[in-house]
């Protein structure tokens, strides 16, 4: 597996991201943000979702308290992941496992 840490950022190529977005079409969202937004629970419950998925999708209403980029790049911080993409009211986020992870990275 390509390694994307260097010097504890994210470093990714927009092959890799591409990859990561054609991954994310077959995937439906398994969480939704309302008009309460971002909470403590709901990073815990994102946090072990990355965990054991890598790669997922958030859908946002249209009650939430923010765009979808600007929730998309604060829970992207608050979960160490990486946006990979917002489309829509869509939020696709990758973090990879640090050792059996099931999505390889192109180089």
């Amino acid at each position: 597996m390509y390694n994307i840490y260097e010097s504890d950022v994210y470093i990714m190529t927009s092959k890799q991201r591409a990859y990561l977005r054609s991954l994310a079409n077959t995937i439906e969202p398994i969480f939704q943000i309302g008009k309460s937004g971002i909470s403590e629970n709901l990073i815990k419950q994102l946090n072990d979702a990355i965990n054991a998925r890598e790669l997922i999708k958030i859908s946002t209403l249209e009650s939430a308290p923010a765009n979808v980029r600007e929730l998309g790049e604060e829970i992207a911080i608050s979960t160490n992941s990486i946006l990979v993409q917002t489309i829509g009211n869509k939020v696709t986020l990758y973090r990879p496992k640090k050792q059996n992870s099931r999505i390889n990275l192109p180089e």
